[in-house]
């Protein structure tokens, strides 16, 4: 995932990371300097979903505007010959629990 907040920010005419600041300050949120700095010019290694809720909020925009996909960082799943059958007709394996000796199976 890429984090695109200085382009969503942009798109509104929100140039600066004090400006942005200000308007999360607005909303009830407090960003210190330091962590308005990486979410504004960074990649951010993880932010809390009230946060980016109140993000949302003053850019108007969705979690989609702001997280990005990026397809050729995730790799492909295996092919269809590696996969149990179940798997290939959409349902789930069974779970076979594994007797170990001297226990029973559970009930």
């Amino acid at each position: 995932m890429k984090w695109d907040l200085r382009m969503a920010a942009a798109r509104r005419e929100i140039w600066k990371a004090s400006d942005m600041r200000r308007l999360l300050a607005d909303h009830g949120l407090e960003i210190s300097v330091g962590k308005m700095s990486n979410l504004w010019s960074g990649q951010p290694t993880s932010i809390r979903l009230d946060d980016l809720d109140v993000i949302c909020a003053v850019l108007g925009c969705g979690p989609e505007e702001l997280l990005l996909r990026e397809p050729g960082k995730v790799a492909a799943p295996p092919a269809a010959e590696d996969t149990p059958t179940a798997a290939v007709a959409g349902e789930r394996p069974a779970v076979q629990p594994l007797r170990r000796s001297g226990r029973t199976a559970p009930p």
